[in-house]
């Protein structure tokens, strides 16, 4: 596996990567590479900083494109579950760079979800990244709470509250195959979902610039863009480890939340086996193909983006 990603060395995902076997292309192979990279910043808002960050360097790495990373922060909320040192060393806030133009931008979920969008501590932080993105960004993936944060804020498509949390690995079906983010997917395919609350479909519809890309019979919508592409807004964690679900369960359980066991996760849902990764191939196709598409589309002078 060839990796032309450009991070910091010492990020600690690179250690994991390479013993993957993953590459790690060095700076100054970068250089007398004669293409111009994917400039792509990551919002990451995962409490698991580390692991987030692994996993979407895992996914964004697996192209033939070169891709230079940029990690950034909310300057309104210090994570609890990473040092001080590791967000000193590898992460900007979006003050540092706002200024600056980007092929693509990636905002993760969060763990706010039961709490009203407007009382996020890093809301107003938020909002501004999202309105920033429409013109400094040519494409921007949201993840999770991001997907239904920025239909919130760019549509007004509100979310709903969940009897139960919806957790597993679900089929999803693709309802639009032509469009480029969908390509060679499977027709039927899995990935996994984990939330509390929901968007639905009715609420998308109402707006002409919306459109649904997959969806599942049993956790709903998937998958939303814009008509211009410019804005993916996916409800899934499809970046996630084989063993992430677990984690929470876990977690959960541990905090005598009473979780149920994640749907169609552990084989015989026996939560003490090993749960197998049958999304991952649906998760590298979904990365590859919207860094394709951005690489097709995006201007090369990154300056000429409006």
């Amino acid at each position: 596996n060839f990796m032309p990603i450009k991070v910091p060395s010492t990020l600690p995902a690179v250690q994991t990567l390479e013993n993957e076997n993953i590459f790690i292309m060095e700076e100054s192979r970068a250089l007398h590479q004669d293409i111009r990279p994917l400039k792509v910043a990551v919002l990451n808002l995962m409490p698991t900083k580390i692991t987030t960050e692994t996993q979407l360097i895992r996914l964004l790495s697996n192209t033939p494109l070169q891709v230079e990373l940029t990690l950034l922060k909310t300057a309104m909320h210090t994570p609890k579950h990473t040092s001080a040192e590791h967000m000193n060393a590898f992460y900007k806030s979006f003050d540092e760079i706002k200024d600056e133009k980007f092929d693509g931008l990636v905002i993760t979920g969060a763990p706010v979800e039961d709490i009203d969008f407007e009382d996020v501590d890093y809301w107003p932080e938020m909002k501004a990244v999202m309105d920033w993105s429409k013109t400094h960004v040519f494409s921007t993936l949201h993840i999770c709470w991001a997907a239904q944060a920025g239909l919130y804020h760019h549509f007004g498509v509100p979310k709903y509250r969940l009897p139960k949390k919806l957790s597993g690995i679900y089929e999803h079906r693709v309802l639009e195959p032509k469009r480029p983010l969908m390509r060679g997917f499977d027709e039927v395919f899995l990935a996994p979902q984990s939330r509390h609350t929901e968007v639905r479909a009715e609420d998308i519809k109402k707006h002409s610039e919306l459109c649904i890309l997959a969806d599942s019979l049993m956790a709903g919508v998937y998958i939303v863009a814009t008509e211009d592409a410019r804005m993916y807004f996916i409800t899934g964690h499809s970046e996630y480890d084989h063993d992430t679900l677990d984690a929470e369960y876990r977690r959960d359980k541990g905090k005598g939340l009473n979780p149920e066991i994640p749907y169609n996760y552990y084989p015989d849902n026996d939560p003490n086996r090993r749960p197998p990764n049958r999304w991952r191939g649906h998760a590298h196709l979904l990365f590859s193909n919207w860094l394709g598409n951005v690489y097709q589309k995006t201007p090369f002078n990154l300056n000429d983006l409006k």
